[in-house]
């Protein structure tokens, strides 16, 4: 199995996992090739599907309530939504909420990504669940390991499979928005905390989650209220704010979350979401991540003042994004119907459609999902 991940009954093969890094803090520099893509069987696996079917594997859809409602369910069951995002408003109880997420899972025949922002402190969805304290009260490297060990205990008994954690910004002084979230430390203390985190949740059955890439330790205010532009140079990107991420990639992080703040140091015209510069370039080429990518929910101020959900999907998509994470209910129908289109119109599309989700087939069989199967 992958060095993440314990193994599960029925898990399969692992996911494929990054390539070490070669040299130390030189991630914009370094010119090594790119992995080698995610594993022939999945890209395989990925073909058989429909191009609905494919076009579903990549959202990640929200709900109001207590219960799944009957949209959420039938778009599972008919493979139009890959998981989903629990918000505080969907918990009530342990008992409340494994009964919600075994309806989830049958509803999408052991199929659904269910996740969760469950960082502590601040963001906190499940009250009930650890870690209580927000990341900067976490401590030593053996305690963030320790809380993250706990949380995945408790996430995955009550059916959440996906943490969107740890926090691997670096926050550049106390006025920055993310301080009161992330890891507290240099950038190399940080980068061990999250290497911690992100393997003790991969041993307790959970898919961490580093965000938000390539950092948001320099932002004035959270891209869910505003646009947000990085000034940072491509030589302090490098020396801080990639530093965690480089770890994350290194502990085999399942998932990258991809912020939607501007860096004009490495794309002066999109945001990190929409950008293949940062995509495919550094991460995937330069940094040698072969993992998931998700983006940060597409709904946020940042993304809709530049284009409607649909185009800012679209947009995520080609720039190399696998994961589109949609918050609002009905947000989900919308981008799928616009995918299928385009896809069905343009060959370039499901190549990189049949791509991503080659990607996300392979987390689902290392969390131990049921991997889709063809329509017929």
């Amino acid at each position: 199995m992958a060095k993440w991940f314990r193994p599960l009954a029925g898990a399969g093969l692992a996911l494929l996992a990054a390539a070490p890094l070669t040299g130390s803090g030189n991630a914009l520099r370094d010119s090594s090739p790119a992995p080698d893509g995610p594993p022939a069987w999945a890209v395989a696996a990925a073909g058989q599907l429909s191009v609905e079917q494919q076009v579903g594997q990549l959202v990640v859809g929200g709900f109001d309530g207590l219960q799944a409602p009957r949209s959420i369910r039938s778009a599972l069951r008919h493979g139009e939504l890959s998981g989903v995002i629990l918000f505080a408003a969907n918990v009530a109880s342990p008992r409340q909420l494994r009964k919600l997420t075994r309806s989830i899972q049958h509803a999408a025949d052991r199929g659904a990504l269910v996740s969760v922002d469950q960082e502590g402190g601040l963001v906190r969805r499940i009250p009930f669940a650890a870690p209580r304290q927000g990341q900067p009260y976490h401590g030593s490297v053996a305690r963030v390991g320790r809380l993250a060990r706990q949380a995945a205990t408790d996430l995955r008994s009550l059916g959440v499979n996906v943490n969107f954690a740890p926090v691997a910004d670096v926050p550049v002084n106390s006025s920055a928005d993310i301080v009161g979230r992330a890891f507290r430390g240099t950038a190399a203390e940080v980068a061990k905390r999250v290497a911690a985190a992100v393997e003790s949740y991969g041993a307790g059955g959970v898919a961490a989650t580093a965000k938000h890439f390539p950092g948001l330790g320099a932002a004035p205010r959270n891209t869910d209220d505003a646009s947000v532009v990085i000034r940072r140079s491509r030589a302090q990107l490098r020396r801080a704010d990639l530093v965690p991420f480089r770890s994350a990639v290194a502990a085999r992080a399942p998932l990258i979350m991809v912020s939607h703040a501007t860096y004009p140091a490495l794309d002066k015209d999109r945001i990190a979401s929409q950008s293949e510069r940062i995509l495919d370039d550094l991460l995937r080429a330069k940094m040698r991540y072969d993992g998931a990518t998700i983006t940060d929910a597409l709904e946020a101020s940042a993304v809709v003042k530049r284009s409607s959900v649909a185009v800012a999907a679209e947009r995520s998509l080609a720039a190399g994004c696998d994961l589109l994470l949609l918050t609002h209910p009905t947000s989900h129908r919308t981008v799928v119907r616009h995918l299928t289109a385009r896809a069905r119109a343009s060959r370039a599309t499901r190549l990189r459609i049949r791509e991503a989700v080659a990607r996300v087939l392979a987390l689902k069989r290392t969390l131990g999902l049921q991997l889709p199967r063809a329509s017929s």
